[in-house]
């Protein structure tokens, strides 16, 4: 297949800014599409915490006009930089009102109340840039429901722009929960008209929905596992719009993420206590100490070390974990938590920490080089999620030897391989219900098998230790994704005649 030109645009991406697993997958895919001859470039607003200095980004001539509907025109600079390590240009809408502010979506855990503006604003700056830059994509690919309106507008007010009209959309759900509900008067900011204002487009519940949008108008759809594609047809997982996606889902895909091994590797790590490797794993032992010690615990080789590094928030399971914890911490093991979130899980695990101070600790935030210590020093790794897209840590577990204890939902059930005590494969431990005794019982029979197989823990560690997880394969699997977004456009023959039938 000839080469693409693709537009991507998303509210995050590494290293600029992140608040979770979309940013990973907006900062490093680009870069693997990149290697295998595709220009892509990325468009994301440049938030107070993107520092044009340490990027080194250029200001580029001129003001970008993004057309608002009912608001009238709103103008923003444009900074270009490069993903680090890569040529991908990234283009960062400066606009003071909307993106210069502490938080990338709120502040003291309320959302900004301009979300809707923030993020329409957005889509639409990046259907404007490509005039501005002179870049005629062949793709655009939208990310969750900040950008979502893309689609939407590829179909509509932009349907006879010379440089993005008619073109092949992908709108990837990184999580279905969060969909980008607002008032309905939304609907003149768009400017597409209310005849989409319907059950079959915009409308849900009387407010107007981003996410809903997009998946009807977009090209093709992809979520961030095959598990996570299955779930989203599901009451349980689509969150009021499960029967869209139904609807869709014969252009709905399922790719999991890849692991950055530049960047999680025991054997290159610069957090680490000790490198060490599959073959040779006595640096583990150090990095254990180390870890106990950072979080003032008893340096013990003879106890399992559980580890979690987690937004302390209800769909990662805090609330299960929150009921099985003393149960937990009644067995002889000892258990390091890293992460921020809802207000109370601070309050509780404090508590749990000052009840528990030789088997349990906690920091509150984030911590690049403490979550690498984690994932180093443990013995296992705790990811009891509601739902999980995808999900990034148990990857990097299994890379570290530390074996994942998961709920098998969405990436988590399509990337750990269960153990099974006869035949010693798999490479962790899964439970499928969510309450706390099955949370319980499944961290038991990791302890019981740690203290008593050391057989079984030797062969499930390198399993685990042997799993990859590349760019390189999902990047392939884009490819292909962008190729059937494009037939789809424009129908085999066309399609065949402008990029040829590979």
């Amino acid at each position: 297949m000839k080469k693409l030109k693709i537009l991507m645009a998303a509210s995050e991406c590494v290293p600029f800014a992140k608040e979770g697993g979309l940013a990973d997958v907006v900062g490093v895919l680009p870069k693997h599409l990149a290697r295998m001859g595709h220009d892509v470039r990325v468009v994301m607003p440049r938030y107070r915490r993107v520092d044009r200095e340490r990027y080194g980004l250029r200001q580029l001539p001129g003001v970008l006009v993004v057309p608002m509907g009912i608001i009238g025109n709103q103008y923003c600079g444009v900074w270009e930089g490069r993903i680090p390590g890569s040529d991908v240009p990234v283009y960062f809408l400066e606009h003071e009102g909307y993106y210069d502010r502490d938080g990338l979506y709120e502040v003291n855990n309320e959302g900004y109340l301009d979300n809707d503006n923030r993020f329409v604003f957005l889509s639409k700056a990046a259907l404007e840039l490509p005039k501005m830059i002179g870049f005629e994509p062949d793709l655009l690919h939208a990310h969750d429901w900040h950008t979502a309106a893309i689609p939407v507008l590829v179909n509509t007010t932009y349907a006879a722009d010379p440089y993005v009209g008619g073109k092949a959309t992908v709108l990837s759900v990184h999580n279905m929960q969060h969909q980008g509900n607002f008032y309905e008067g939304l609907m003149d900011v768009l400017g597409i008209g209310w005849e989409h204002f319907t059950f079959l487009g915009l409308e849900n519940n009387g407010e107007t929905n981003l996410l809903k949008g997009g998946l009807y108008h977009a090209t093709v759809l992809n979520t961030v596992s095959e598990g996570y594609a299955r779930e989203m047809q599901t009451p349980e997982y689509g969150w009021g719009l499960d029967g869209v996606v139904r609807e869709r889902a014969a252009d709905l895909y399922g790719i999991l993420n890849g692991v950055d091994y530049d960047d999680w590797n025991p054997e290159v790590d610069p957090y680490i206590a000790a490198r060490y490797s599959a073959a040779d794993r006595s640096g583990k032992k150090l990095c254990k100490r180390d870890l106990q010690r950072t979080f003032g615990l008893p340096e013990r080789d003879d106890v399992p070390l559980f580890g979690m590094v987690s937004r302390l928030v209800k769909q990662k399971g805090v609330d299960i974990l929150a009921e099985a914890i003393h149960r937990i911490l009644a067995l002889d093991v000892q258990f390091v938590m890293l992460g921020a979130g809802e207000p109370w899980t601070h309050f509780y695990f404090g508590d749990i920490k000052n009840a528990y101070p030789e088997k349990f600790n906690l920091h509150v935030g984030y911590n690049n080089p403490l979550s690498h210590q984690i994932e180093a020093g443990a013995d296992f790794f705790l990811m009891p999620s509601a739902f999980e897209p995808c999900g990034l840590n148990q990857m990097y577990s299994l890379r570290y030897g530390t074996l994942p204890i998961v709920r098998a939902t969405g990436g988590l059930d399509d990337s750990v391989e269960n153990f099974d005590d006869k035949t010693l494969a798999g490479t962790g431990f899964k439970f499928w219900s969510r309450d706390a005794g099955a949370l319980f019982d499944t961290v038991g029979w990791a302890v019981h098998t740690w203290y008593h197989r050391k057989d079984a823990m030797e062969r499930l560690i390198a399993n685990a230790m042997a799993k990859r997880f590349t760019w390189e394969d999902a990047a392939a699997k884009y490819e292909d994704l962008y190729g059937q977004a494009l037939r789809k456009r424009l129908g085999e023959k066309e399609f065949a005649r402008r990029y040829g039938k590979g």
